[in-house]
């Protein structure tokens, strides 16, 4: 091992000597592909001087992105970026079992100019949405533009607002759940908060609107950092489970969802070109929109 990687974090130092992101090490590390002096290693552990790292890297499947018709609810495009309504269900970008249909497939075909702009995978995506959440979206049509939104969702100088369904009725009107999150500890597909490897997570909530009868609640919730299924993880931490979440909650079926109750109802940013500040809003779907009806009527029964 080069000697000047001594005393880094092992994640930190196996991402320079793989020539990968360090998010990538960090799963290699988490799925027990590496490992330091012949033993098991953890992400944060620091490395020292003449230790021995050894890489199992997984074979790597090619993908290919290709232009799809897939309609698009556009919310507003110019030459550098376009902002979407994604619909729940329909995937960010391809990855296995999901090689086509999906949001990069969509932009190819519509964009006709993506290749290559934040990688073959992912081109122009800048954040991502879970497959289950709608609302807004942005993608970059340029590389200048693709690094300026990134950085701003890096310094977290974006504006997120969701909407969430959730189990439990909080008696406080707001709160903030500051958590670390990162994969769980035996179940590779989940995050969780009690993860030894965990980033600093931050997400503020306050209560839109009360269903006592049903047990649930409507809650506005903004996220101050951008981990894997936070908003998701860390409700669930609360005590405040998302409606229709098969991961970290349960089914939505009561109120006719067949995905998690979570809505990105605001996204706000500074234009990459222009400097002017945007900001741009998606009305709740019909599906999430029936929920709340049946959670109103009940709540007005006698």
């Amino acid at each position: 091992m080069d000697e000047s990687l001594a005393g880094q974090r092992l994640d930190q130092a196996l991402a320079q000597l793989a020539g990968v992101p360090r998010a990538q090490a960090q799963r290699w590390i988490e799925a027990g592909r590496v490992a330091v002096d012949g033993g098991s290693a953890r992400p944060s552990q620091r490395v020292a001087a003449g230790a021995e790292i050894d890489v199992d890297p997984p074979e790597v499947t090619a993908l290919a992105a290709l232009p799809e018709p897939i309609p698009l609810a556009i919310l507003y495009e110019d030459a550098d970026l376009i902002v979407i309504d994604k619909p729940a269900g329909l995937v960010v970008h391809p990855a296995p079992g999901h090689p086509g249909g999906t949001l990069v497939n969509a932009l190819l075909h519509h964009c006709h100019d993506l290749a290559g702009i934040g990688g073959v995978l992912r081109p122009g995506i800048v954040h991502r949405l879970d497959r289950g959440t709608s609302g807004v979206l942005v993608a970059a049509k340029r590389d200048a533009a693709h690094a300026a939104l990134a950085k701003q969702f890096h310094d977290h100088s974006i504006e997120r607002v969701y909407f969430a369904l959730v189990r439990g009725v909080p008696g406080a009107e707001a709160g903030r759940i500051e958590r670390a999150i990162g994969r769980h500890p035996t179940d590779r597909k989940r995050m969780s908060v009690s993860s030894r490897s965990g980033r600093a997570a931050e997400t503020h909530w306050r209560v839109a609107q009360r269903f006592a009868k049903w047990g649930v609640a409507l809650l506005e919730v903004r996220p101050a950092s951008g981990r894997t299924h936070q908003i998701r993880v860390h409700l669930t931490s609360a005590g405040m489970p998302i409606v229709g979440d098969p991961v970290y909650g349960r089914g939505g079926e009561a109120f006719g969802l067949e995905r998690p109750a979570l809505h990105a109802a605001v996204l706000g940013f500074t234009h990459p070109t222009s400097g002017e500040r945007l900001r741009f809003e998606a009305p709740l779907p019909a599906d999430f929109a029936a929920a709340l009806a049946v959670a109103a009527r009940r709540e007005g029964s006698t």
